[in-house]
């Protein structure tokens, strides 16, 4: 990194930005736990219970349930700050970019619209997600899979973008998973193509990106769909499966837990 920029070196780090950095003989651990004691004692919240996930799966949310109304800022700052758990990122990986993206068909009770969600890695841990409402409701759910097909494409677009400004060309295809047949063959099928024009034509640029090998959409298991999590609540197995996919864990089951 000094070879190419004009930096100091002040030995190894260990926190940034509230951010805690562990480097360990096998991996770099990166966490949040000091920002979240901070935001659990800034809101009254420090002696409060942890939960195993954030939402309960059967509950439906929606604007009018008889409340009182929510502070949302208040809700996004408090929700998914998980103490003792942080992402770990392997040494020694290649850095091929993969991306997964998924869907919760028509999951809004109130106006009927999905949630798209998608993460990207490069070879372990996380590195970019995102959890979005989509702006329009889909009539099936090959089109919701499709519309977040595309929004995750315009992601591996800007991340290889990225990668290539810090001398890591990706040379192939982004491989990005999609656990829906359908939305796969409207890319690929010039007929079946014709079959959708009821979509926003916004979002079919995806094929462009396919035929140009920027991205290669791949047929995955739902039950290994890792961006599921960030779609919809899920069952504490689901959600702690998922997690573990995404390279969450919690700091004390680090390997090689020493220090370098």
């Amino acid at each position: 990194m000094m070879r190419r920029y004009e930096m100091t070196n002040l030995g190894l780090l260990y926190h940034f930005l509230g951010m805690v950095v562990i480097q360990t003989q096998k991996s770099i651990f990166i966490s949040q736990k000091k920002y979240a004691l901070t935001m659990l004692s800034k809101f009254g919240l420090k002696q409060c219970k942890p939960v195993s996930t954030p939402l309960v799966a059967s509950e439906k949310l929606c604007k009018a349930d008889g409340s009182d109304p929510a502070d949302e800022n208040e809700y996004r700052q408090i929700v998914g700050s998980t103490i003792d758990y942080g992402i770990e990122y392997h040494k020694g990986k290649e850095v091929v970019l993969i991306g997964y993206c998924d869907s919760d068909w028509s999951g809004s009770q109130d106006d009927m619209k999905s949630t798209s969600g998608y993460a990207f890695s490069f070879g372990s841990g996380v590195s970019s997600w995102a959890s979005v409402k989509q702006p329009s409701v889909a009539l099936s759910t090959a089109e919701v899979e499709y519309v977040s097909a595309s929004e995750a494409t315009t992601q591996a677009i800007w991340l290889r973008f990225v990668l290539e400004d810090f001398g890591e060309l990706q040379t192939e295809a982004t491989p990005l998973m999609v656990d829906n047949t359908s939305a796969i063959a409207m890319t690929r099928n010039p007929v079946f193509h014709q079959k959708i024009k009821h979509i926003n034509g916004i979002y079919h640029f995806i094929r462009d990106a396919l035929q140009e090998g920027v991205v290669d959409l791949r047929y995955c298991k739902s039950e290994e769909q890792a961006a599921d999590i960030f779609t919809k609540a899920l069952s504490k197995d689901r959600f702690n499966y998922l997690r573990g996919l995404l390279g969450v864990k919690p700091v004390n089951n680090l390997e090689g837990n020493v220090e370098l």
